[in-house]
């Protein structure tokens, strides 16, 4: 089973920046895609942006095209989602999960393993 612990999270203002971390604690997570979810207060968990295996593959939800990127070290065991111009509509906790295979834009129920999440707050 992969454990997955994100990190990074914390309190920015409007048009900053963070940067989120993924980081694994099996080897095969190499072979992962890895996918970041996002879920506001009282709302679903949302798709955010997915990497295949090598990194050769991305995506976003159009809401963060442009300011979010998505990268992986695979030598790390890390995943990372850069995000900038951060907007308080960004506030969420944010989850970083994995699945076999890459697919894209995909739903939480299509993940095999799950992180606990990293806090990210947007101030105006």
């Amino acid at each position: 089973q992969v454990q997955l612990v994100e990190s990074g999270g914390g309190l920015v203002q409007a048009g900053g920046s963070l940067r989120l971390s993924c980081a694994a604690s099996d080897r095969t997570f190499n072979t992962y895609a890895i996918y970041w979810f996002r879920q506001a207060p009282g709302k679903e968990r949302q798709f955010v942006a997915a990497i295949n295996w090598s990194g050769s593959r991305t995506d976003y939800t159009d809401s963060v095209k442009g300011r979010f990127t998505i990268s992986r070290d695979n030598a790390k065991d890390t995943v990372y989602l850069k995000m900038n111009s951060l907007k308080p509509e960004d506030t969420a906790v944010y989850y970083c999960a994995s699945r076999r295979y890459y697919a894209g834009n995909s739903p939480p129920v299509d993940m095999e393993f799950w992180g606990k999440g990293t806090l990210v707050t947007v101030s105006s």
